[in-house]
């Protein structure tokens, strides 16, 4: 392991595997299931040959995990947008209470100021 990459770094990639890891698990664990409802649904329909059971199943397997992915992309769009949000509200208040902060000590040093030049005229 080089010296040069940080522990932040290597935290980094770690995390990143652990991801990655993630959402392999979640992804053979939402085809299974999508498997397991297609099974149920044909063991439902007791008519249909093998053949057509597994092409149904092969069917239902592909619209369900399209569906999923459509369902994905949509959250990850969502939260997206809900990020820039956020950031942007985030950036405006932050400007908001510099500008605030910034009356205030402009207010403070005036009123200091100024009681230091009363102050003085007195002492005079």
């Amino acid at each position: 392991m080089p010296r040069s990459r940080s522990r932040r770094a290597l935290a980094h990639d770690a995390s990143a595997v652990l991801a990655e890891a993630e959402g392999i698990v979640l992804a053979r664990f939402h085809l299974a299931e999508a498997r397991r409802e297609a099974e149920a649904l044909c063991a439902d329909l007791p008519w249909l040959t093998t053949g057509q059971a597994e092409d149904l199943t092969r069917r239902y397997v592909d619209r369900r995990i399209d569906l999923t992915r459509q369902m994905l992309r949509t959250t990850v769009r969502r939260a997206d947008e809900l990020r820039r949000e956020y950031e942007a509200r985030y950036t405006e208040l932050r400007g908001a209470l510099l500008r605030r902060h910034v009356a205030w000590a402009s207010g403070l040093l005036t009123c200091a100021t100024g009681i230091n030049a009363t102050l003085w005229l007195f002492t005079r």
